[in-house]
């Protein structure tokens, strides 16, 4: 039996958390894919049909890039091995180990170094924070590319920030050489609908969208209903602590970062001098 695909309005009602839905402008089916994203980190076991790494990373490709610099390149991992290594680096989280593909976005300086040096050009501002920056970003970019491409498929994904806790040993792991930095992970499967993975209510529009000149009036009000609207969420997830006990724990320390209070020493150390 075919299932029937939610409305257009109940859609982003979920997004919201919203008890008075209205119906959006327009829609599509890319719209409907970005507003269903959700997190999974429980995986079926087997592999993934040939031909879709590749498919990813072509929408990943198809990211918009600065002044087409591509500065990015991204290590598929599929070796269980590995990935239990990495797990283990990356906050030993289980998603890494069960999922059939973890994929690993870096910011890649040194294509072009190697570029300028075979044709003995200078390369200086390789050297400056705005180029890392865009490296960066570029790689954010194509990683999300890839999200959005994986769930039109039916696939689940799941960011890993984690990667950056033990970014030197992260790096000999996947050999990257100097001038190549791990971003952020993503880990690709078929998600397991045992674990019930739901949209996570997101802020209201009004606490994020500004008109013209930023305002913060407001602000507290938007948070507040933010607050009641993301509770049902975490009850039925069986999660504690509030949203604002959470975001607020996750930026009160250097320790609160898990290792990644480090970034700009290991950033320095792996070639991004960031001048």
């Amino acid at each position: 039996m075919t299932q029937t695909a939610p409305s257009p309005d109940l859609v982003v009602a979920e997004r919201y958390r919203d008890p008075a839905p209205a119906a959006p402008a327009e829609w599509n089916q890319v719209l409907q894919v970005l507003h269903e994203h959700r997190s999974v980190r429980r995986y079926l076991p087997g592999p993934l049909p040939d031909g879709v790494l590749e498919l990813l990373v072509s929408a990943a490709q198809s990211a918009p890039t600065s002044s087409n610099l591509q500065v990015w390149s991204v290590v598929a991992v599929r070796d269980p091995q590995r990935k239990t290594r990495i797990a283990a680096l990356a906050g030993d989280q289980e998603q890494i180990r069960q999922a059939p593909l973890l994929l690993v976005w870096t910011a890649d300086l040194a294509r072009l170094r190697g570029l300028a040096a075979d044709r003995g050009a200078p390369l200086e501002g390789a050297d400056y924070l705005e180029s890392s920056y865009v490296a960066f970003l570029d790689a954010a970019l194509a990683a999300q590319n890839a999200v959005v491409a994986a769930e039109s498929l039916g696939l689940g994904t799941v960011y890993i920030g984690a990667i950056r806790n033990n970014p030197e040993q992260v790096a000999a792991e996947l050999e990257l050489p100097e001038g190549v930095f791990a971003v952020v992970g993503l880990v690709v499967g078929r998600p397991d609908p045992a674990e019930g993975a739901r949209v996570k209510p997101r802020l209201p529009q009004a606490a994020v969208l500004h008109e013209e000149t930023y305002s913060a009036a407001g602000q507290r009000e938007q948070l507040s209903e933010y607050e009641h609207r993301i509770a049902q969420f975490y009850a039925e997830q069986d999660l504690a602590h509030s949203w604002s006990e959470r975001v607020l724990a996750r930026l009160a320390s250097a320790e609160s970062l898990k290792g990644r209070d480090r970034l700009r020493e290991s950033l320095a150390a792996r070639g991004f001098p960031l001048r």
